[in-house]
């Protein structure tokens, strides 16, 4: 692998399974890697997350390490790990008791924060901040809420509960993925409406852009508005996100093997149209030779104005009070049992 000192690290990727081989440390130093992703295959039990996070750091100290874990169906790691609600969960207390639903959602953030952070995994891909329209196969429940100022509301408080935790919030899929039926890990789905009609997907993301230090857009193209799918999008990324919406922070390209992506071309076509968007970051998930393969690609290569996603490491922090922590595990098993 290459040493370059001018390669950025600009790529996230993946670890096969519980511990680090040989050949993952390598690429792990390789230095346009800046970020890894953990999954489900990644954990068994605490004892060796710790070890695996262990070696991780042993190899590049300075990695952003990340996890999707938002509740419901989307969380990674289970066994002795708080079982979190979806976000819809709470969208239906915020209908009930909106301010109780806050308090919730703030305790929840940070119980889900300060859980990761005692095993220096420095963020989750967290909030959705997907509007719920009835029609995702691939949102549906993860999404707090219908009305987009419930789900500002509910993923504010969210974020301020990571943030009290030590964690960087990340607000997904720019401009909304709830409309389209279609999942974008199987295909590209197609957003027919107008931009009038999108405004109110965008609200969230207008009203947090000042509070995210994340956002990740989704692989979905919104045809009357730009041929090019949002992720690969100067117009999404640079005139509405950085433009329109005043955002300053780091923009992950969701997975680059996603099937929604695919229309790019090969691994390294992909990750250069999408740092040709505007994202600081591109992933690379469950193919290990469109990492590699990127990873080559980025050697010496340098992308202007790019924001590091450094500044998103998780911070130091003091363990969750068990009062709090108490509060949060009820509110937890409330919710669960509104399933």
């Amino acid at each position: 692998m290459s040493n370059q000192t001018d390669t950025q690290p600009l790529l996230m990727l993946d670890l096969e399974g519980l511990t680090v081989t040989a050949e993952e440390q390598e690429l792990l130093r390789h230095p346009a890697v800046g970020g890894l992703i953990l999954f489900s295959r990644n954990y068994q039990e605490p004892d060796q997350l710790y070890e695996l996070i262990h070696q991780v750091r042993a190899a590049r100290p300075d990695l952003l390490i990340a996890v999707d874990q938002e509740g419901g169906r989307v969380q990674r790691f289970r066994t002795e790990f708080t079982r979190l609600p979806p976000m819809a969960a709470l969208g239906r207390y915020h209908w009930r008791d909106p301010e109780a639903a806050c308090h919730a959602a703030d305790l929840l953030g940070e119980l889900m924060a300060d859980e990761l952070r005692a095993y220096d995994i420095d963020i989750s891909f967290a909030p959705v901040l997907d509007l719920d329209f009835g029609t995702s196969s691939v949102i549906g429940d993860r999404s707090f809420n219908a009305d987009p100022h419930a789900v500002t509301e509910l993923a504010g408080a969210f974020i301020d509960g990571m943030a009290r935790a030590g964690m960087a919030a990340t607000g997904k899929h720019f401009p909304g993925h709830g409309h389209v039926a279609a999942d974008s890990h199987l295909e590209l789905p197609e957003d027919p409406r107008t931009w009038e009609q999108l405004q109110d997907d965008l609200v969230p993301f207008k009203a947090l852009a000042p509070r995210l230090d994340g956002i990740m857009p989704a692989h979905v193209r919104y045809q009357a508005v730009d041929a090019e799918p949002a992720g690969f999008s100067r117009h999404w990324l640079g005139k509405v996100l950085r433009g329109d919406c005043g955002y300053r922070g780091v923009i992950f390209s969701d997975d680059l093997g996603m099937a929604g992506a695919a229309g790019a071309g090969d691994f390294s076509q992909r990750a250069q149209a999408a740092l040709g968007a505007g994202c600081d970051m591109v992933l690379v998930c469950n193919d290990r030779p469109g990492a590699v393969a990127v990873a080559q690609w980025l050697e010496g290569r340098r992308f202007e104005h790019r924001v590091g996603a450094a500044a998103l490491r998780g911070k130091p922090r003091a363990p969750m009070h068990l009062s709090r922590r108490r509060q949060a595990g009820d509110v937890a098993d409330l919710l669960n049992k509104d399933l």
